[in-house]
């Protein structure tokens, strides 16, 4: 390809992708509410994405979301780390404890299901565990990766991604 024909390629690229991002996010949302309902209200937690022919592509199934360590007081926080763990300050203009140590906190909290030292076992000022949230996950079915490659050459699916009030080239105005 020439300057040129990589230029076009790049434009055209850059439009579908911002387009069918926003797209995603969309759906993926309303997917993540009607599965939410389905299993309030009946139990469901999974489906099937299926292509108009009817042949299975993927699984979308609901995720059990488990607590997970937060910082709720960065302040108390640096305290306690000032005072048990010194070498995990860095000390700048501003005090503020070693990324890497705070992840590790977190780590030990959510694993072991509570705000606690791993080393001391002592309780962390600063820490809570709280719910994840809710999401999805999406699993393509052998070959199904292939099969919607397919389906989109084919134009099959040309309405699913381009719908009727699509507005190329504006990610932000999607429905």
């Amino acid at each position: 390809m020439n300057l040129r024909e990589l230029a076009q390629l790049e434009a055209v690229l850059k439009c579908v992708y911002e387009t069918v991002g926003a797209r995603l996010k969309t759906v993926r949302a309303d997917v993540q509410a009607a599965i939410d309902d389905a299993d309030r209200t009946t139990g469901v937690r999974q489906v099937a994405a299926d292509l108009t022919d009817g042949v299975n592509v993927a699984k979308i199934s609901l995720t059990a979301p488990g607590p997970e360590a937060t910082v709720t007081d960065a302040r108390a926080l640096t305290e306690w780390v000032k005072d048990t763990h010194p070498d995990e300050i860095e000390r700048r203009m501003v005090v503020d404890v070693r990324p890497a140590f705070l992840a590790k906190l977190l780590d030990a909290a959510t694993e072991c299901g509570s705000a606690c030292d791993p080393v001391t076992g002592e309780v962390v000022p600063g820490i809570e565990l709280t719910d994840r949230k809710r999401t999805h996950s999406l699993r393509y079915a052998r070959h199904g990766r292939e099969r919607v490659a397919q389906a989109l050459r084919t134009g099959e699916l040309a309405h699913l991604i381009w719908p009727p009030d699509a507005n190329p080239g504006q990610p932000t105005d999607m429905p």
